[in-house]
């Protein structure tokens, strides 16, 4: 299988400044992510998209966003955003506005939690990500905390602390 994973920012990228003690999206844990799976027959491009946290977004972000799935739709079986979760929901309606009828699954996916903390979700979520990466129909979907969500129609509920339809 041929995966594309484009990294945004986010929580599930924030990693900790021990000498400020800030969270920052500075790079990209995805490859620590990735190499702590067995993840056999599963050839990954990842592309860094840029390192923001999802609140800081514009709109020319998104688009941009759109741009790069765009691109990797071309020579990928299935897609996955790594994004933040508080404006995720924003970036896949434009992303099932702006990319049509897909034949090939378009995920997001991201974490409540940094993957650097203890008691992160960023493993699960992408965990989930790469099994629904092979089993989804073309589509934008969100995929975390053992949820499939098609898009439109998806929305973050904070007090469950998950996403959820709309």
């Amino acid at each position: 299988m041929r995966l594309t994973i484009l990294t945004t920012g986010g929580t599930i990228d924030k990693t900790y400044n021990e000498f400020d003690g800030s969270l920052a999206n500075s790079r990209s844990v995805l490859d620590v992510i990735l190499g702590s799976l067995r993840l056999p027959d599963l050839f990954v491009r990842h592309t860094v998209v840029m390192h923001k946290d999802s609140l800081d977004m514009t709109e020319d972000d998104r688009l941009i966003i759109v741009k790069a799935v765009r691109d990797a739709l071309t020579n990928s079986d299935a897609v996955i955003v790594l994004h933040g979760t508080d404006t995720l929901s924003k970036t896949g309606e434009v992303l099932y506005r702006e990319l049509g009828e897909l034949e090939i699954p378009v995920i997001l996916t991201g974490a409540m939690r940094p993957y650097e903390f203890r008691d992160t979700d960023a493993l699960q979520n992408v965990t989930e990500a790469l099994v629904a990466a092979r089993l989804l129909d073309g589509g934008v979907y969100a995929v975390m905390h053992n949820r499939v969500l098609p898009f439109p129609g998806v929305t973050k509920d904070r007090q469950a602390r998950t996403l959820v339809p709309s």
